[in-house]
């Protein structure tokens, strides 16, 4: 793997990801480049990882969406704070991501969810995401159940499911490297509201 030096990292760190997310995209041995750890802090305080996908990035951070009663929605709403890890193996790279987290506008929301398979629009009506089921059978009744109720008409957003932005404070880019001498570089926000970019030893 070529050696990153500073000069070789763009300023803005959107940017920066981008460049290295369309390389992950373009690899043809990762499946989910867009598949990221999501972790966030209980309302008990302690830690949460999961998996969930990326929806979209810009200028205004990582965005994401989900059942907003589920426990992952249930910590951002007592602590507003979450981590996100991408991992490429095969491209030897991880991008780590701290920040706040804000609250999808329910017009984007509805524009993402009009977009998705009309049968994940059906899924989201019948999970109770991380409840206790019952019966082995009782998602496949509570599918089959919306599966009627809406057969003549476009299926509206729950009004649980709506989306998440993690806008960063921090993104950290991790490159591997021969014998453990990995690059690191760690992007902060200063208070003009721009970035430092920073080497960190391995």
């Amino acid at each position: 793997m070529k050696k990153l030096t500073l000069t070789m990292m763009n300023p803005d760190p959107l940017i920066q990801f981008s460049r290295w997310f369309d390389e992950a995209k373009q690899c043809e041995h990762i499946s989910n480049p867009d598949a990221m750890c999501l972790s966030t802090i209980s309302p008990e305080g302690l830690p949460e990882g999961r998996i969930v996908l990326l929806k979209d990035v810009n200028a205004d951070g990582f965005a994401f969406f989900t059942n907003t009663d589920s426990p992952k929605g249930l910590s951002l709403r007592h602590t507003p704070l979450a981590a996100l890890t991408f991992y490429w193996q095969w491209l030897e790279r991880q991008v780590r991501i701290q920040g706040s987290v804000v609250s999808i506008s329910d017009s984007d929301a509805d524009r993402y969810f009009s977009s998705r398979h009309r049968n994940s629009q059906i899924g989201a009506w019948s999970s109770l995401q991380s409840a206790v089921m019952d019966t082995e059978d009782e998602l496949s009744v509570r599918f089959q159940h919306f599966k009627e109720k809406y057969r003549e008409n476009q299926v509206p957003r729950p009004p649980y499911w709506s989306g998440y932005r993690v806008v960063p404070d921090k993104i950290e880019f991790w490159q591997g490297q021969d014998f453990r001498l990995h690059d690191r570089f760690m992007y902060s926000r200063n208070s003009e509201n721009g970035w430092k970019i920073e080497r960190l030893y391995p």
